[in-house]
C-alpha cells in the first residue's frame, strides 16, 4: 500500500487576529477577486504537495493572517457547506472544527478564484512548528513536553467531538509560541470525516502511520490517531522518530537515546505501539497519566 499525497502544511508565524472575525453566511458567494481585494498579500511562508502559504494582512484593520493557496487541480477530495456550496474537504472541516477550541487554528475567511481557492487563517504571534524548535534544541524538557501535549490532545479530542480525522499529527502541523507556550493544530488538508468503520486509504505522513495499514492496508481512526500521538511523544522527548523503516513500525521495537523519567516510556508505549489495539488506551484516556 501506498500512501496518498498531501497538501502543504499552512505555516503562520506572525502575530494573531486580536478579533477573529468570521464571514457572514453567504459572503463566500461574492466575487473571489473582490474579496481578495481585502488583503494585502506578504512573502511565502511554506511550499509543498498542493499548496502554498502566505503571510498576509487583512485590510479592514491591519490583522496579520496567513493564505493558503490550494489549486483546484490538485484538489483530491470535495465536499459541500451547509449552504450546498462545493469546496474543498479542508474548508469544510476547518468550518466543522472552527469553535470551541483555542488550540486549533480559526478559518476567518476563503474565497474562490478560477483556477484555485485561498483559505484565510489567524496567524499566531511569534510562533513557529514544532519541528523547528525540536531542530534547535533537540528535545524537549520533559514539563514543555507534557504542557505541549495536553494542548494537543485537546485539539484531537475536539476534532473528535466534531466528527473530524486529523490524520497528520506531527511537529510540523504544530505552531508553537517558545514564550508563552500556546500550541495551535494546523493543516487539515489530509483530514476526513470519522468513521467508525475501517479506512482503506492513507493520506499523511508515512513514517507515522500504524502498523495495520502497512501489514493489512487498512486502519481505524482512533486507533491512527492514538499511534500517532504516541510517535509525537517520542519525537518530543527523544528528538528522532522511533521508526523510519516499514519493519520497524511492524515490529514496534522501541529505543531510548538517553534517559527518560520513570512512566514515559510505557506510556508511549501503550500509546504508540498497540497496532492491534490490544493494549491501547482511548483518547479520552490519554494524558491521565502524570
Amino acid at each position: 500500500a501506498t500512501s496518498g499525497p498531501c497538501p502543504a502544511p499552512a505555516v503562520p508565524l506572525a502575530s494573531p487576529t486580536t478579533n477573529r472575525e468570521r464571514p457572514l453566511p453567504g459572503t463566500q458567494q461574492e466575487s473571489g477577486e473582490s474579496k481578495a481585494e481585502l488583503y494585502q498579500l506578504g512573502p511565502q511562508l511554506g511550499s509543498g504537495g498542493f499548496g502554498t502559504v502566505f503571510s498576509g494582512t487583512r485590510l479592514s484593520d491591519g490583522s496579520p493572517v496567513a493564505i493558503k493557496r490550494v489549486a483546484r487541480e490538485s484538489v483530491l477530495q470535495w465536499d459541500e457547506l451547509p449552504d450546498g456550496t462545493r469546496v474543498p474537504m479542508e474548508v469544510v472541516l476547518m468550518e466543522k472544527v472552527g469553535s470551541g477550541c483555542h488550540y486549533i487554528i480559526q478559518l476567518l475567511d476563503w474565497f474562490e478564484l478560477p483556477d484555485s481557492f485561498l483559505l484565510v487563517m489567524e496567524r499566531p504571534e511569534a510562533s513557529r512548528d514544532l519541528l523547528q524548535l525540536l531542530l534547535e534544541h533537540e528535545v524537549l524538557s520533559e514539563e514543555m513536553a507534557r504542557w505541549l501535549f495536553r494542548q494537543v490532545l485537546e485539539a484531537v479530542r475536539h476534532c473528535t467531538a466534531c466528527g473530524v480525522l486529523h490524520r497528520d499529527i506531527k511537529p510540523q502541523n504544530l505552531l508553537v509560541n517558545p514564550e508563552s507556550g500556546d500550541l495551535k493544530l494546523i493543516d487539515f488538508g489530509c483530514g476526513t470525516f470519522l468513521q467508525e468503520r475501517p479506512y482503506t486509504q492513507f493520506a499523511g505522513t508515512h513514517v507515522y502511520s500504524p502498523p495495520e495499514w502497512i501489514a493489512c492496508g487498512c486502519y481505524y481512526g482512533h486507533s491512527a490517531t492514538i499511534w500517532s500521538l504516541g510517535v509525537l511523544l517520542y519525537v518530543m522527548v527523544c528528538g528522532n522518530l522511533p521508526f523510519c523503516k516499514d519493519h520497524d513500525i511492524v515490529s514496534g521495537q522501541l529505543f531510548f537515546g538517553h534517559q527518560v523519567s520513570p512512566g514515559w516510556y510505557p506510556a508511549s508505549r501503550r500509546q504508540a505501539l498497540a497496532g492491534d489495539g490490544s493494549v491501547q488506551p482511548s483518547l479520552a484516556q490519554c494524558g491521565t497519566r502524570g
